[in-house]
């Protein structure tokens, strides 16, 4: 006795009609069931071998809006009442490749301190004169900005500090609402509680967090605004260390021993603690290790007890965990950009690169992000050309040789 039977699965507007099974009761069958995997622009078949002893049909949909990452898997099994055997199943994919027509705009998250800056005119540069895609940016604050990428409003942030953004990047990354698709400038150090080296000299007891409960330290620190308590400025308004240092203080116990001021911007905060340092003055705050004044000045930082998960995610009564910086982009770049995506996962913009930004400029105080990349593209082309294809590098070369600047650049 045999049968025959047919299924159609629709999917997208497109019918694909397959699936003439024989079976024979006297011997085992081998029936090929094939899944059509949908990608952009093409159909990939995959393809499971079935042992059985009666007829079966199993069709799998899946939908696949970009490269790699599976979004939404449906299966529909026909019912039967003898056992079913999968010997083996043989899967193949398929690079994607950017899409055909005119290449949309890449738009950069314009976190507003230095080496965020420098990185995203460098990373535009290459984009625009290398691989031809045109480039914007959306300045702002690490908050808003990080919203704006889950949106879709801006499509790449060359810096996403954690632990600092732990929080909002794990439920974002959970929601696939970001990727990861790199670092850049490497580890890196951060705290609230920081002080010249000269200070330190004068009162070599002031060596903890602890001892800012003190009236004599207390005293050092305090001014007109501040009343009885210590002057400490603190993280710049809309970056996420601005709550994560005032839940440390609350933790520490410090609330009614120090006076939070938070800058505007990560210009007044450097102006702060420059002053500070030029007129010998006593200054206590929040500095990272890739900031210009901690890359350039003597700092020491007061000792916290050690980071701990424990403590991280509960009080913060803790030392923050040397940062990881990320660099991040919306999911939808890599089905547009795939090119880009391949440049930034080779991108190596660490804190020995950054030094050397700092110190040139130092020695150039008038020159703005722009000036900076441009300098640092003509005089660092064995770096760059790494993390780039053959024919962008080409692209990239000709352009410094013209003096081109790209369009997306910000007048500054």
């Amino acid at each position: 006795m045999s049968s025959k039977w047919s299924v159609i699965l629709a999917a997208g507007g497109l019918l694909a009609l397959f699936a003439l099974v024989a079976c024979s009761p006297a011997a085992p069958q081998q029936v090929e069931v094939t899944r059509v995997v949908e990608v952009p622009g093409q159909q990939v078949e995959v393809t499971k071998v079935v042992e059985q002893q009666v007829e079966v049909t199993k069709i799998v949909e899946k939908s696949v809006d970009r490269p790699v990452e599976v979004t939404k898997i449906v299966e529909r099994t026909v019912e039967v009442d003898r056992p079913v055997e999968v010997t083996k199943i043989v899967e193949r994919t398929v690079e994607v490749a950017p899409p055909p027509g005119p290449k949309g705009t890449i738009i950069f998250g314009d976190l507003n301190w230095s080496s965020a800056l420098v990185q995203n005119r460098i990373a535009q540069y290459l984009v625009e004169k290398g691989y031809g895609y045109p480039t914007e940016v959306k300045l702002g604050a690490t908050l808003p900005l990080f919203q704006g990428l889950k949106r879709g409003d801006t499509h790449v942030t060359m810096e996403i500090w954690l632990p600092n953004q732990d929080e909002a990047w794990e439920e974002a990354r959970g929601e696939g609402a970001v990727l990861s698709v790199g670092k850049s400038l490497g580890s890196d150090w951060q705290s609230a509680f920081v002080i010249p080296a000269y200070l330190q000299e004068q009162y070599p007891d002031l060596d903890s967090v602890e001892d800012l409960k003190e009236q004599q330290y207390k005293d050092l620190f305090k001014t007109a605004e501040t009343g009885d308590k210590a002057r400490l400025v603190s993280c710049v308004i809309g970056w996420a260390c601005e709550e994560v240092n005032a839940k440390q203080i609350e933790g520490y116990g410090l609330d009614d021993h120090v006076h939070i001021v938070n800058p505007g911007d990560g210009s007044a905060l450097n102006a702060d603690i420059n002053g500070a340092y030029e007129r010998e003055e006593p200054w206590l705050g929040y500095q990272w290790g890739t900031n210009d004044p901690a890359l350039k000045l003597d700092l020491v930082r007061l000792e916290e007890p050690a980071y701990s998960d424990e403590c991280w995610f509960t009080t913060k009564a803790c030392a923050y965990e040397d940062a990881t910086i990320l660099i991040a982009v919306n999911p939808d770049l890599p089905a547009a950009a795939p090119d880009v995506i391949e440049m930034l996962r080779k991108w190596d913009f660490n804190i020995g690169i950054y030094k050397a930004v700092v110190r040139w400029r130092d020695g150039n105080p008038d020159a703005t992000d722009s000036d900076t990349a441009l300098w640092w593209l003509n005089s660092n082309e064995s770096v760059w050309s790494g993390w780039v294809s053959s024919e962008a590098a080409e692209g990239v070369k000709a352009a410094l040789a013209a003096n081109e600047t790209p369009d997306g650049w910000p007048d500054e």
